[in-house]
Formats: structure tokens, C-alpha cells, sequence
């Protein structure tokens, strides 16, 4: 009898690649035999494949030109006034208020994701565990393929507008000293256009032939507690990933 598959690889359709692992143990070997030298790929785990990739407060906000977006990070502003230590480092830059923001538990326009695909694989698994799914996903972005579709985007006129911006994707890596959990899950952001996922926006614009723009590897739950065990002798645990009160707890 022939042995299943360790995953499924299915064709690049719409700069987006689909791939299906048989179990959570083969992902080490996805990683090390197809993703190894691939190193301009950011990761991002989610505990339910049927998710979006879309942010917080999109789901909340539902109209991409409302001013509800800036009154809810002045209000955050607002409320850090006495909470970040005596001498606060000066905070310009919007996305660097809104990344403070986000693992705070603050709604934002970002989207976390990781440099590490274990790191990612980690968030993934303990949500999955957590909401008791059948399936979770790993997603792996190309970051010189958003770097592309930008460069089409802004060198393109007849483009819509969403909220008086051209549609582009942005990477953003925070500079502040204030978030400890960022350097150790090796964490940047991106932040797209209102309301629009990260899959519709790489299949709205014209795709790379032949390269995988955006790749989802969904994992069955069979073997979560196992998958979590490798990952704690990996040293990949909320305990490292939180070097706070909340990762001591």
C-alpha cells in the first residue's frame, strides 16, 4: 500500500498557491526542502484555514473612507498618556501608534506577521487548539512581489482610489523600543487598503508568472498537542514569544 502524500501542491492560480499538508509534522520539511532559500517570505499562522487575511478593525469598520479609523487611534493615544513609563520615546509615525497599539489588544488596520515560519506555525496551532477547528493555515507572503504590485499601483493612473489612497499594500517594521514581544517573534506588519483582504488585493492586480505570490498551507488538527510539544523543544513557546508578565503566566 502506497503511503500518503505529505502534502499537495496545487497550481499557482492568480499569484496564489495552495498547498495541503497530510499532517503538521511534514510542515519542518515543507520549510526546509521548498521554502529554505525563499528567504524574502514573511509568515503569519492562522487558527482557522477559512479565515480572511484581513485586520481586526476591518471587521468592525466596514466603510473604507469612515473617520472612525482616526478617532479610534486618537482615542488610543489619548488613553497611553501616564502608561508608557516617564520618558516616553516620541511616536510620529502613524503605523508605529497603531503597531503599539496592536499587541495591546487594540483593534488596528495591521496584520501581524513573522520572519519566522515556526513562529507563525506556533500562533497558528494554539489558536486552532483554543477554537477547537479542523484545519488551520500557515500563510506565506512575498515580500518583492508586494514590492512589485506597489511600484504597478503607484505608476498606474486609472486606478480607484479607497480613501483617497492608491490601493498599496505597506511593510511596516516598527523602530520603537517599547514592544519587547515584536523583536522576540520576529515580528513586522502589513497594512493594505480598507476593507480589502490581502487575497483579493494580490488577485485584483496583475501577478508575477510563475511565482507564488502568496502561498497557504492548511494543516489538519490530527497531532496538535504533538506539533506544539516540537515547537517547545524548538524553544517556541509563549513563554519565549511574550518576555512579559503575560508569557510568565
Amino acid at each position: 500500500m502506497s503511503k500518503k502524500p505529505r502534502w499537495e501542491q496545487g497550481k499557482i492560480k492568480q499569484g496564489i498557491k495552495q498547498v495541503k499538508l497530510s499532517s503538521c509534522k511534514f510542515f519542518s520539511d515543507y520549510i526546509n526542502q521548498v521554502m529554505l532559500d525563499h528567504t524574502n517570505y514573511i509568515y503569519r499562522g492562522h487558527g482557522d484555514s477559512k479565515w480572511k487575511l484581513e485586520p481586526t478593525l476591518d471587521r468592525f469598520i466596514k466603510n473604507p473612507t469612515s473617520n472612525k479609523r482616526n478617532e479610534h487611534l486618537e482615542k488610543f493615544k489619548y488613553e497611553t498618556r501616564g502608561r508608557r513609563g516617564e520618558t516616553p520615546a516620541l511616536i510620529e509615525d502613524e503605523n508605529d501608534w497603531w503597531a503599539l497599539g496592536q499587541h495591546h489588544g487594540l483593534l488596528t488596520p495591521l496584520l501581524d506577521w513573522s520572519e519566522s515560519p515556526f513562529v507563525a506555525l506556533y500562533f497558528a496551532t494554539i489558536s486552532a487548539q483554543k477554537e477547537n477547528k479542523r484545519s488551520y493555515s500557515v500563510f506565506a507572503l512575498n515580500q518583492l512581489s508586494v514590492a512589485k504590485k506597489n511600484e504597478y499601483i503607484e505608476s498606474t493612473n486609472n486606478i480607484d482610489l479607497i480613501n483617497k489612497r492608491k490601493p498599496m499594500v505597506k511593510i511596516v517594521r516598527p523602530l520603537s523600543n517599547e514592544n519587547s514581544r515584536l523583536v522576540c517573534q520576529r515580528g513586522l506588519f502589513t497594512r493594505g487598503p480598507n476593507n480589502m483582504d490581502l487575497e483579493s488585493w494580490i488577485k485584483k492586480f496583475p501577478q508575477e508568472p510563475n511565482t507564488a505570490e502568496l502561498i497557504k498551507l492548511t494543516i489538519p488538527t490530527t497531532g496538535i498537542v504533538d506539533c506544539l510539544r516540537y515547537l517547545n523543544r524548538m524553544n517556541i513557546n509563549h513563554s519565549t514569544l511574550f518576555p512579559d508578565l503575560t508569557g510568565a503566566s
